[in-house]
């Protein structure tokens, strides 16, 4: 079974949408969108005639993997109740939404925890039914 590789695009949130960008040896590939649907039809899109013009394998959509900042996250997904996943991860809810609105910036440390607990919530939730 060959496994799928994921080429990771940092995206950021813009005035009329999300950037999308990712440093590579020749240069940088860089696209936009007014979704992030349609940004991750663009990115495949740029990578692949870049990959097209650099002798390098070309991508599927399922091979991509976003990077968020934690503002553009949080306002990309609305539903997450800051709060409470602050409370959920043992961080004070004013300290997270000080990251989430930029005005601190987290250490690699404090990201991968709010990672973390987002990821276990979203672990939680796939498993889950309603009757």
């Amino acid at each position: 079974m060959e496994l799928k590789r994921h080429t990771k695009f940092i995206v950021e949130k813009t005035t009329e949408g999300y950037s999308a960008y990712r440093e590579e040896k020749n240069g940088i590939i860089v696209t936009t969108g007014n979704n992030i649907t349609e940004l991750r039809k663009n990115i495949v899109e740029a990578y692949n005639l870049y990959a097209e013009s650099n002798g390098k394998k070309q991508i599927l959509p399922d091979q991509v993997s976003l990077q968020f900042d934690l503002p553009s996250f949080f306002e990309y997904y609305p539903e997450i109740n800051t709060s409470a996943l602050g409370t959920r991860i043992g961080m004070h809810k004013s300290l997270l939404s000080e990251y989430i609105n930029g005005k601190r910036i987290p250490s690699g440390k404090q990201v991968h925890k709010i990672m973390i607990g987002i990821k276990e919530l979203g672990k939680e939730l796939t498993q889950l039914e309603i009757a």
